[in-house]
């Protein structure tokens, strides 16, 4: 068999198969691998390249096979499925897997290690549970207002709501017995999520990125933990923008002949990273509108021109853009700099980003 340059895998729980090519480009690695058979494989095999889709478990795969001496790729599954030629098999998705990696501009996800894979189960468990709480306080409200005890959103109105309904003496024993059985599971899960913030903060506080992430004014110690742990090598992003158009901030762009057609947020990429950034510009543009806190005057301009959601979008955009920025430069967050504007030589007030090129700036100018 000639030297394979290139291995895909289309990765399964049990069955591996893998589709190689030469430096001619000729399939010359046809084969299907068990689970127990694959480590021991590529331990025979000479160091070459291997791709795999970025989907269950495969940068565990991944970890194993650079400990072995591999170069190995993750590659986004939307990416690969415009190579399948026709039939959908496992052979066709491995054969489609090796010729996506080999194109020049491919895109592919950085390998996480597995203490950042931790660290993610960290945020995935507040996550869910702040899932569970929210369904759980629906569920509560929504039974109390059958017995005509209504409450207003928030979750400080639960408790007191709990309160009236242990004291009404209308209401069937039966239903206050399991809205009582509801509001221990509440407290509970009160407690959990206490103790996973307390662990989120006690990561935050250790991690140096983190820690300077969370001194811009709209990120937080949750949003800025996300952000170290999500974003392994934020040098793969060519600019602000790029990584912004990761998260889903940037426009939809549908154009032709010319003519520029932009739509809404394209809500692509992690759907947690985008919801905290824009949930910390929601607060700050909040706080804005009560008269606190000094906005920079690109933010109290935008305020005045656009409707609140759109503002808060505007600003978790140009959020990303200085996130990465101090994420690959290792510089800290400038206030000053951030908000800094001149005199443009038509008399317009402009930001600073337009002199200093298109990618020099901490606060790069987001698409209001």
């Amino acid at each position: 068999m000639n030297k394979c340059i290139r291995i895909g895998i289309d990765t399964s729980k049990s069955v591996f198969v893998l589709h190689g090519v030469d430096c001619a480009e000729q399939p010359v690695l046809r084969r299907k691998l068990r689970r127990s058979q694959v480590l021991a494989f590529f331990a025979k095999l000479e160091p070459t390249t291997i791709g795999m889709e970025a989907c269950g478990a495969a940068h565990y795969w991944a970890r194993e096979l650079i400990a072995l001496g591999h170069r190995v790729v993750l590659l986004p599954p939307q990416y690969v499925k415009p190579y399948v030629k026709r039939n959908k098999n496992d052979a066709a998705d491995a054969e489609a897997i090796c010729e996506a990696m080999s194109r020049p501009t491919m895109r592919f996800v950085p390998v996480k290690s597995a203490e950042q894979q931790a660290a993610l189960m960290l945020a995935g468990r507040r996550d869910g549970l702040i899932r569970r709480r929210t369904q759980l306080t629906n569920t509560i409200r929504g039974y109390a207002a059958e017995f005509g005890l209504i409450a207003a959103k928030g979750l400080d109105k639960i408790e007191p709501l709990l309160a009236r309904i242990a004291a009404d003496a209308d209401m069937p024993e039966l239903a206050k017995q399991l809205l009582a059985d509801y509001g221990r599971d509440h407290a509970h899960l009160q407690e959990q999520i206490a103790q996973i913030e307390a662990k989120l903060m006690a990561w935050h506080k250790g991690n140096e990125l983190s820690r300077r992430l969370a001194e811009v004014p709209t990120i937080g110690p949750i949003g800025a933990s996300m952000l170290a742990m999500k974003v392994t090598d934020p040098q793969a992003f060519g600019s602000g923008r790029n990584f912004s158009a990761w998260i889903g901030l940037t426009p939809k762009d549908h154009s032709t002949a010319g003519k520029q057609r932009l739509g809404v947020i394209t809500r692509a990429g992690d759907e947690a990273l985008r919801a905290v950034l824009v949930a910390g510009a929601t607060a700050v543009i909040q706080q804005l509108r009560k008269g606190r806190g000094k906005p920079s005057p690109w933010l109290a301009d935008l305020v005045r021109r656009k409707e609140p959601k759109l503002a808060a979008v505007a600003l978790a955009n140009k959020t990303a853009r200085i996130a990465w920025k101090l994420m690959v430069s290792g510089e800290r967050y400038d206030a000053k700099r951030a908000a800094g504007r001149f005199v443009a030589p038509n008399g317009r007030t402009a930001p600073r980003s337009s002199r200093q090129g298109r990618f020099a700036p901490l606060a790069a100018t987001a698409m209001a």
